[in-house]
Order: structure tokens, then C-alpha cells, then sequence
């Protein structure tokens, strides 16, 4: 694609980024929205922001594909979460069955990436969303909160190496250490949890380090790094003291909110790479 399409379609999950995503693509000039939204995952709010939407299941994707390929929608972004445990509570159509039996590895990128070819075959092509996104993913040098120690610093960097090689392995995306040692390492249950058990494993003193990144080879068509003030929240809650995500290759959603959270708890935030 060369240039941005008059009509976009949204497949959306949950918190605010399907809301950001569909305000940044309207500042940008996108005529028309057509968003697929998820029964009791997708912000209500979101029908609010486009022309159009319809709600489904998740494992309905020749529902999904239907809601766009009939209102002329040639190409479309995926944003926002599905929580983990719906991935395994779904009730597939067939042709979601027919996905699922095909794949001998089931983690986001597979999963998503054959979604992808099924849309391909009925003239919808997934891309990119992070040219809307742009203004949504701070640069080296952005930080807010509380100046980092130097050994937080340390701990940044070790954080950062064994994030990487998480990543690549197609385990997680983040990690939570503390004085050179890995505390959690984020798998099936997503991020909050993740920083939870790291938290509580840091003791009574808190003071974890988390660091989030995304691979080498990272599709950011799906499942870009993202952090927002309920990441924030927990990081408060559990105890975890400095929060560092990867320059360019990460968002940060409603930005205040976030400042405000990180100036109140403490929290230092801040890009690496």
C-alpha cells in the first residue's frame, strides 16, 4: 500500500488503543471506519468514533471477514488486546476451526498471520497500523518519573538483553528483574500478571525493574508493544519502580494519564534500545 486508504477497517480488542487508532486515522484524513469489535473485550465507546461497527464473538472470523469484504473494506489494522484466556474459551466457526487445525504452533504471530492470509483471500489485506500510530511512540530520550539509580540503570540494561532473547524465543515480551536477577518472565498470561509476580518477588521493599520489548523480526501488522496507565497501575500496585520499553517500537497510551500516574507512585518510565 502507497498511500493511505479512503476506507479502513478496525479488528478491535480492548483498552483505549482501538479508540486512539480510530482518532489518529480520522487526523489523518481516513474517510470511512468499518470496526469488527469483540463482545466483552472491545471498548463500548469505539462505536462512538467510526461509521460503522459490528459486534462478534471472538472465533467468528467468517463473520469478521464478511463485515468488511461487504462494506468494501480492502484493507484493515488490528489493534487492542484479547485476553488470553478467551483465545481457549472460544467457540470456533468453521472456518476458524479450519485455521487452528492447520497450524502445528498456536501463539499470537501464528495465529494472527493466518488470519491474516484468510482476509487475503477475500480481498481485505492487514496492515500496518503504526503509520497512525507515529505520534503514539515516544523516541530515545523520553522519560518521565523519578531518575533512575545506577543500579536500576544496570538493571535496565540486563533487563533489555534477557527481554530480547524472551522475545525472539516467542515466550513474552516483557520481563521484571531486580539487582541482576530475573524475577518474572511474561508468557501466556500477559503483561499485568507478568509485572504482578515480578512485584511481589521484588519483597516487601519493591523496587523491581521492568523492561518490554519487541523482536528482531516483530509483526507490527498485530500485537504491538503498548503500555498505558492500567500497565502504570500495576506497576504501582505490585511494587515494580521503574518501567522501561523499546525507542520507536513501542506506544504509549494517554500520555497524562500516564505522566500523572508515574509522578504520583513514584515510577520512572522511560525508552531504551
Amino acid at each position: 500500500m502507497t498511500a493511505a486508504p479512503e476506507i479502513l477497517g478496525i479488528i478491535a480488542g480492548n483498552r483505549s488503543l482501538p479508540l486512539e487508532l480510530a482518532r489518529e486515522a480520522r487526523r489523518a484524513g481516513v474517510k470511512r471506519l468499518v470496526a469488527v469489535a469483540a463482545e466483552g473485550e472491545t471498548e463500548p465507546a469505539l462505536a462512538g468514533l467510526v461509521d460503522d461497527i459490528v459486534w462478534l464473538r471472538v472465533g467468528q472470523l467468517s463473520k469478521m471477514i464478511a463485515a468488511f469484504s461487504d462494506r468494501g473494506v480492502k484493507h484493515c489494522v488490528m489493534v487492542g488486546q484479547i485476553a488470553p484466556k478467551n483465545l481457549f474459551e472460544l467457540r470456533p466457526d468453521l472456518r476458524t476451526m479450519g485455521v487452528l487445525l492447520r497450524l502445528k504452533e498456536k501463539n499470537a504471530h501464528t495465529i494472527f498471520g493466518a488470519v491474516a492470509e484468510e482476509l487475503k483471500k477475500d480481498g481485505v489485506e492487514l496492515i500496518e497500523a503504526t503509520p497512525w500510530l507515529k505520534p503514539l511512540m515516544p523516541g530515545f530520550g523520553f522519560a518521565i518519573g523519578p531518575k533512575l539509580s545506577r543500579e536500576q540503570e544496570e538493571d535496565v540494561a540486563y533487563g533489555l538483553r534477557i527481554a530480547q532473547e524472551v522475545s525472539r524465543l516467542e515466550i513474552g515480551q516483557i520481563v521484571v528483574v531486580k539487582r541482576g536477577t530475573v524475577l518474572a518472565v511474561e508468557a501466556f498470561e500477559g503483561t499485568d500478571k507478568c509485572l504482578a509476580r515480578g512485584g511481589e518477588l521484588a519483597g516487601k521493599e519493591g523496587g523491581a525493574v521492568a523492561v518490554k520489548v519487541a523482536k528482531d523480526s516483530h509483526d507490527m501488522r498485530f500485537d504491538i508493544p503498548c503500555i498505558g496507565p492500567k500497565t502504570l497501575e500495576t506497576c504501582a500496585n505490585s511494587g515494580v519502580a521503574v518501567l522501561a520499553f523499546e525507542a520507536g517500537r513501542s506506544l504509549l497510551l494517554e500520555q497524562q494519564a500516564c505522566e500523572r500516574l508515574a509522578r504520583k507512585n513514584k515510577i520512572a518510565v522511560l525508552t531504551t534500545g
